[in-house]
């Protein structure tokens, strides 16, 4: 593959990431004017996380056979327009159960681009391009709140800023629609060097050079039976469930909770998926540097102590830096885990637990966030704080177990055990 094709293919992916971002930054900021236009308490976006989730874990745990029926090219392009359709739907539905029902048509676009694109990243390309795809995320998260909020300044309204971004998903549909011939050629590897588990130890050989003895893939039940599988999963629903769950439940917090204006706190949340974006694009630099478990544990524990000074929040300002500070430490967790998941469960398993954990993050999302919503209608929605120092202790838990266990993993033969 000329470097041409390839600067062209990463722009793509790139689109694509932000395009994937949008409309989660928008949710957040316009819930509280959603639920009262449909008149629902504060509990019910767990219903429309719930739908959401549902479609992204199909769409994105078939994923790999979707992708190579239609190419992922088309499948981008399909996606797409279809989010943006159904973006645009929720301003038009008259009833609460229509605009959950279109939720699932937006989680079956977001899954299906988010596991094709990080299965074909962590095949043909490096660590340190991964986090900045998912730094092109952070872009996309990033602009939802600051769209959302200019259009309820500017309306009063929430249904502009969907109408605005479901326009452009629509459009980028096209965009890869037209363009979806180059991906059907065979990609090489990049030339960038491999990021091993340690500081230093970079591989120069080809993220997708195997030896004989790698070429084997275990089945899907033989991975279904592996604890390693399974705490890879846990991994990814935890994590993403926390991300989520300060960037929908972090505007609420603020404004119903801690007075703050809500042109304030709705710039808040932008400064929290800026951050989360200026982090990816940090790790980016120096992923290869710091190695890839540095990276990981350095920036939980960096998000456990954010979650501290947010639930201690003795001024003002220190709650609202902290929001920063916890998206800026957020940043690098879920590319890290990704491009580690050979290193848990083996390269036998890799294919089959790519698509796994990312259905697994799908669940987090909605089920965390909604569990922390369901606690903040019955007690408070100061128990958000609280929430993420448990559920950041839970993750740090089970990174360092996983990673024990992945030592051993990567040794067994898959098809013998």
């Amino acid at each position: 593959m000329t470097d041409r094709r390839r600067l062209i293919l990463i722009c793509l992916c790139f689109i694509a990431f932000i395009s994937l971002g949008l409309p989660d930054g928008l949710l957040g900021v316009a819930w509280p004017g959603i639920r009262a236009d449909f008149n629902q308490p504060l509990d019910a976006l767990g219903w429309l996380l719930v739908a959401t989730t549902s479609g992204y874990m199909i769409s994105s745990f078939f994923s790999g056979a979707v992708s190579r029926y239609f190419g992922i090219g088309r499948l981008l392009a399909i996606s797409c327009i279809a989010t943006g359709l159904a973006l645009i739907g929720f301003t038009l539905v008259p009833a609460w159960v229509a605009f959950v029902v279109l939720g699932t048509l937006v989680g079956i676009g977001a899954g299906a681009i988010d596991a094709s694109l990080n299965t074909y990243v962590a095949e043909h390309y490096s660590e340190r391009l991964m986090q900045w795809l998912h730094a092109s995320f952070g872009v996309g998260i990033t602009l939802g709140p600051l769209i959302m909020t200019a259009t309820l300044n500017l309306t009063g309204q929430w249904s502009p800023g969907y109408w605005l971004v479901g326009s452009a998903q629509v459009f980028l549909g096209l965009c890869f629609f037209f363009s979806a011939k180059l991906w059907e050629a065979p990609a090489s590897a990049s030339a960038e060097p491999t990021l091993t588990e340690d500081a230093g130890k970079v591989a120069r050989s080809h993220p997708d050079t195997v030896s004989a003895s790698d070429t084997t893939s275990a089945s899907m039940l033989t991975s279904l039976k592996t604890p390693a599988v399974w705490l890879s999963m846990g991994l990814f629903f935890s994590y993403t469930g926390l991300e989520l769950t300060l960037g929908l439940w972090g505007y609420s917090l603020l404004t119903e909770s801690r007075g703050v204006d809500t042109a304030a706190a709705g710039l808040w949340i932008a400064i929290y998926w800026g951050m989360f974006t200026l982090g990816r694009m940090v790790a980016g630099v120096f992923a290869n540097r710091m190695g890839n478990h540095r990276l990981v544990t350095g920036s939980l524990i960096l998000a456990l102590v954010g979650a501290v000074l947010l639930a201690w929040n003795p001024v003002a300002w220190v709650g609202l830096l902290s929001i920063g500070l916890v998206g800026f430490a957020f940043a690098p967790v879920f590319p890290g885990l990704v491009s580690g998941t050979r290193l848990r469960v083996g390269k036998a398993h890799l294919a089959n637990t790519m698509g796994m954990q990312i259905a697994a993050a799908g669940i987090g999302a909605a089920s965390l966030p909604a569990l922390a919503g369901v606690l903040a209608e019955r007690i408070s929605l100061e128990i958000v704080p609280g929430f993420l120092i448990v559920f950041s202790a839970v993750l740090s838990v089970l990174y360092g177990v996983s990673r024990r266990l992945g030592r051993r993993q990567v040794n067994i033969d898959p098809v013998d055990h």
